[in-house]
């Protein structure tokens, strides 16, 4: 009998529960493995955490659950392991050889990695050490490569339109111009679907530097159509023409960097070129909480099962992926390269058809 693990790194997304539900009812039903659950990613497999047996009465009921039962670590890198020296002084050292051999120790025929880019490039470059990684793309960006759509994008998005649906009315009422911002580091995909579905006017995103005037100008043109309230979102990344991506938090590290405030910026702005009321919303992370979509549901069971088949035909390096309506395979190495918003994609274009002001 085969043992299989899985865990569970980077940001938390709705859906990942299914994703571990799934392959354990699916190792265990279809092919009789055992299936051991690493806490916290790679942080767990190096420290030598206690694994977590997974059988179906312990994971029946997860489907609809947020977060991730095994923990989360977006820190964790085993081939830059942070090690605090005794003058406090902290190096960084390649201790990949301990996440192999934890893997031994443990047993492990093969290892499901859910992830996003990050992640995903530890596990490829395990791969290429030898180890028996496969893996499952994680995150509420969208911005993996090689898979038209992540888990937890579709929860992410429906969150955000939400926020922007009830910012509208309260818009309405006071005649305010509403700023909501988003996540999205380097992506925009939130800040566009969620834009879009809400009837945003203005969409600021990473990949389309802007220009406060241009809203301006949208803003002043809406109002003389007789319409005295507008929404305007903001992805976390955005950034100026002539500036760069804003930080709350630069930290000393560059991990230790935190996006924020760009959405406070673009409302200051807005509040001088126009005598209207600005109110800034700051989204957060609400938007990786909560229960997945039915739709986020669905996919992440789709790739959960999907990944433990990969494991028994020993597609070491392999990813699963949605690519139309159908759940397919792609290497690692094709997905860990970021997707990006086409500032001339379909998208894109059917937003400024409508009216839509990208900066």
């Amino acid at each position: 009998m085969k043992k299989i693990g899985i865990l569970t790194g980077g940001g938390d997304a709705p859906g990942l529960n299914a994703v571990i539900r799934a392959a354990v009812l699916t190792a265990r039903q279809q092919y009789g493995w055992e299936v051991v659950g690493i806490r916290e990613g790679f942080d767990g497999l190096i420290g030598g955490k206690p694994t977590i047996e997974l059988t179906e009465s312990n994971v029946y009921d997860l489907l609809a659950r947020g977060g991730t039962i095994l923990g989360a670590a977006n820190r964790g890198n085993p081939f830059a392991r942070p090690i605090e020296q005794a003058d406090g002084k902290v190096v960084y050292t390649d201790v990949s050889h301990e996440a192999l051999d934890r893997m031994n120790d443990l047993g492990l025929d093969g290892l499901i990695v859910a992830g996003g880019d990050g992640t995903l490039s530890i596990g490829q470059r395990l791969v290429d050490l030898g180890a028996p990684i496969v893996g499952v793309p994680k995150t509420i960006d969208n911005d993996v490569a090689a898979t038209d759509f992540t888990f937890g994008f579709n929860t992410a998005i429906t969150t955000a339109t939400e926020a922007l649906e009830k910012l509208q009315t309260t818009a309405e009422s006071h005649h305010r111009v509403m700023v909501l911002e988003v996540m999205g580091r380097d992506s925009g995909w939130i800040a566009l679907f969620a834009g879009i579905a809400g009837g945003a006017d203005a969409i600021l995103i990473p990949e389309i530097p802007f220009s406060v005037h241009v809203i301006c100008d949208k803003i002043a043109q809406i109002r003389a159509n007789g319409r005295q309230h507008s929404l305007v979102v903001v992805a976390e990344g955005a950034k100026p023409v002539d500036g760069k991506q804003l930080y709350y938090n630069m930290g000393s590290r560059e991990m230790d960097k935190r996006l924020g405030g760009i959405g406070y910026i673009v409302g200051n702005h807005l509040a001088e070129c126009h005598d209207a009321e600005v109110r800034v919303t700051v989204l957060g992370h609400v938007q990786r909480g909560g229960q997945p979509t039915p739709r986020d549901r669905l996919l992440a069971t789709g790739f959960g099962a999907s990944a433990v088949h990969l494991i028994h035909e020993e597609k070491w390096g392999d990813m699963v992926a949605l690519k139309g309506t159908e759940i397919t395979t792609v290497s690692i190495k094709d997905a860990i390269a970021m997707k990006f918003v086409n500032p001339d994609s379909y998208w894109v274009t059917i937003a400024r058809d409508l009216g839509i002001v990208f900066g």
